[in-house]
């Protein structure tokens, strides 16, 4: 059965992106939360593994805006599919901005335990998102 409640927090996590404000992460995420998204070389925890996964992205894409496409909860996972999109006008994992506008896509699944997010699953397509910034496939290996 789908809880709505859920689905906020959830969507509460994807506005911390869209508007770069920190204090989301303190709100929705616990304190013991683990992040798991394959373009990071490790699981990110806790609400300051969530401030430095927004200020990695919004670095690199500065108008970064994330749009939720589908969501879905049951009990107490939210499935969210997304479209996200930007211009890459800064630094992105130590590669130089190259002033492209790029769109990739994804699916998060968020555990939400007493109003916090305390899992998260991220499958996204990074590798055509450095296509089409140009930095090509070995760029995108390595951010895999």
């Amino acid at each position: 059965m789908g809880n709505p409640q859920n689905e906020q927090i959830a969507t509460r996590g994807f506005e911390a992106f869209n508007t770069g404000d920190l204090s989301i992460a303190d709100e929705v995420t616990a304190d013991n939360a683990v992040n798991h998204d394959p373009a990071q070389p490790e699981d990110t925890r806790g609400p300051e593994g969530f401030k430095q996964v927004i200020q990695l992205y919004r670095g690199g894409f500065p108008d970064l805006h994330i749009e939720i496409d589908e969501q879905f909860s049951d009990g107490d996972l939210v499935c969210t599919r997304w479209t996200s999109s930007g211009t890459n006008d800064g630094e992105l994992m130590g590669m130089p901005p190259t002033g492209k506008h790029a769109t990739s896509s994804g699916i998060s699944i968020d555990k939400i335990e007493n109003g916090k997010i305390v899992e998260s699953w991220v499958q996204w397509d990074n590798l055509g998102l450095m296509q089409q910034l140009g930095v090509g496939a070995e760029a995108g290996a390595a951010a895999g």
